[in-house]
């Protein structure tokens, strides 16, 4: 067994998002949505020590450790392993926080993933499975290894679908800097529908994910009419996006984060130089046709 493993926490897209109900008395919300990597990650290197958990971040204030995702996740599975060591973590930020792009709950996976080799695999894979269930619904995701998934229920029922061919993407977020906590952004839904009908699920053909043209025709994100509602930037955020001739845009999860999707890597380029970067942040990346490889020597 190896002393030290890195691996690398990569962000997702919500291709659609629809919210079907809300759960009583819990308060809860069923939702259908796909998810999506990018090559934008975090890095994680997850090393050995002789006994608790202790992390260190390179990048934006986290909070306090012992309610970090990742080091909860590094918890789990050194409970389920009998507490024969510790370990520090090491996360170095790149998928900006409070965004929609799913970076806390990967790092979580790959927590779980990093500490668990560690161990030597001694925890099985469908148990890690219920493990980021329980930590976070799109923990479950991130930690399945897909590339593409249908989810259900509060996000945690997956569903593996052939992922559509990487693509060019740019991922925008609007300066100065707009936070959505998701809770927010379901109260605020929540508001709009105080009585919400229950809606049913989309019919999806077997080709729906082959092509960005048919994903951009899948629908919408529900969070898009609230969330600009309260922040109107984001909202003329998206309108610059989509005017760059996108396959497809849309806000990321409950945002703040909008993305888009590209033909190819000279049109993406030109959307970039098009918006600049006065009224906000860009990053360039790609979307991932493949899983991401598990934790390697740190």
């Amino acid at each position: 067994m190896t002393d030290a493993v890195r691996v690398a926490a990569h962000a997702k897209l919500n291709l659609f998002l629809r919210i079907l109900a809300r759960e009583a008395p819990a308060g809860y919300h069923q939702i259908e949505t796909a998810f999506a990597l990018l090559e934008l990650a975090d890095d994680l290197v997850v090393t050995r020590t002789a006994s608790q958990v202790a992390l260190t971040v390179h990048g934006p204030d986290l909070g306090p450790p012992e309610q970090n995702l990742a080091v909860r996740a590094a918890r789990v599975v050194l409970d389920a392993t009998g507490h024969k060591f510790g370990v520090a973590l090491e996360l170095t930020k790149r998928i900006p926080v409070r965004s929609g792009l799913g970076g806390g709950s990967s790092d979580a996976a790959a927590a779980l993933h990093a500490v668990n080799a560690l161990a030597g695999n001694a925890v099985p894979r469908h148990e890690l499975l219920h493990f980021a269930a329980r930590l976070g619904a799109d923990v479950a995701f991130f930690a399945s290894g897909a590339p593409a998934a249908l989810a259900w229920g509060r996000g945690e029922r997956l569903f593996r679908v052939p992922a559509p061919p990487a693509a060019p993407a740019l991922v925008a977020l609007a300066l100065p800097p707009v936070a959505v906590a998701t809770p927010d952004a379901y109260g605020w839904w929540d508001e709009m529908h105080p009585e919400p009908a229950p809606r049913g699920p989309l019919l999806l053909e077997a080709d729906a994910f082959t092509g960005w043209g048919s994903i951009g025709r899948l629908g919408g994100n529900d969070f898009e009419i609230t969330v600009f509602g309260k922040h109107p930037p984001l909202r003329a955020l998206y309108e610059r996006l989509a005017g760059t001739h996108p396959y497809w845009v849309r806000l990321c999860g409950s945002g703040s984060a909008v993305a888009a999707v590209y033909a190819n890597e000279g049109l993406r380029d030109d959307a970039a130089m098009v918006l600049g970067e006065k009224h906000q942040r860009l990053i360039k990346t790609t979307t991932r046709a493949v899983a991401a490889p598990g934790p390697g020597p740190g």
